[in-house]
């Protein structure tokens, strides 16, 4: 498979060992001082192109990859509540391929299937309060982490006693997400279930970032051979 990689940072740099490794082929990389690069013939010789950038850029680079009629794997977060009806109807409507997750760790996706589990069996125990943690390295930007908002809305749609979620919040018929900025974590995502008797505690803690840039590799080999809006429940089916 050919991959055109948008992003060339951290993330963009493991990706590129991981796809190797695997066999495929990176025919494009682009970064902040090449956009021309979009407009060539390696980028439209991609199968697919893995794209982690930052929220304020995504959506364009999405745009920019589908003129080309080069599919998208997207890892980027924040650009979904300016965006997100946008590209629904790019993907749904116009023919437009994405394949977005706000994680794309293997062990995230059977984090979040736990999750939703568990917030079905505590729907029935309204003596618990439940709230969300989230931790990152100093250099992310949007927040709460895309992550934090799946598993803050897998919740909600679980528990009658809960409305929505916000940060910090003090309402309790919100779920309250805490973040946290610091150092170089990769990621740490915890849901708690607290009462007068006990403390219920699940959490995802990523050693480093293999696991996210293996998850995106799988992912763009899902999409070359599928279309439309697609997410990880797509790709596991659990």
């Amino acid at each position: 498979m050919k991959i055109a990689l948008i992003g060339y940072g951290k993330m963009g740099k493991m990706i590129e060992q991981i796809a190797i490794s695997r066999g495929h082929e990176i025919v494009s990389i682009i970064d902040i001082d090449n956009q021309d690069d979009f407009n060539t013939p390696q980028f439209r010789s991609a199968d697919v192109a893995i794209e982690f950038t930052a929220p304020q850029v995504a959506y364009n680079n999405y745009l920019k990859a589908w003129e080309q009629n080069v599919k998208v794997v997207s890892g980027s977060t924040g650009w979904l509540k300016e965006h997100g009806e946008e590209v629904r109807k790019a993907c749904n409507e116009g023919g437009k391929t994405l394949f977005w997750a706000s994680n794309f760790s293997i062990g995230v996706a059977i984090f979040s299937a736990v999750n939703r589990y568990l917030a079905k069996l505590m729907n029935q125990f309204p003596q618990y309060d439940v709230e969300l943690e989230e931790t990152h390295h100093v250099h992310k930007l949007d927040h709460p982490s895309g992550t934090a908002i799946t598993l803050a809305e897998e919740i909600v749609s679980a528990l009658d006693r809960k409305e929505g979620w916000a940060e910090e919040t003090t309402d309790p018929k919100l779920l309250r997400i805490d973040d946290i900025r610091r150092g170089e974590v990769p990621g740490i995502h915890t849901v708690r279930y607290d009462s007068e008797a006990d403390l219920i505690t699940i959490t995802h803690d990523a050693h480093n970032r293999k696991g996210f840039a293996l998850g995106a590799v799988l992912a763009a080999e899902y999409t070359a051979k599928h279309q439309g809006l697609l997410t990880t429940s797509d790709l596991f089916q659990f």
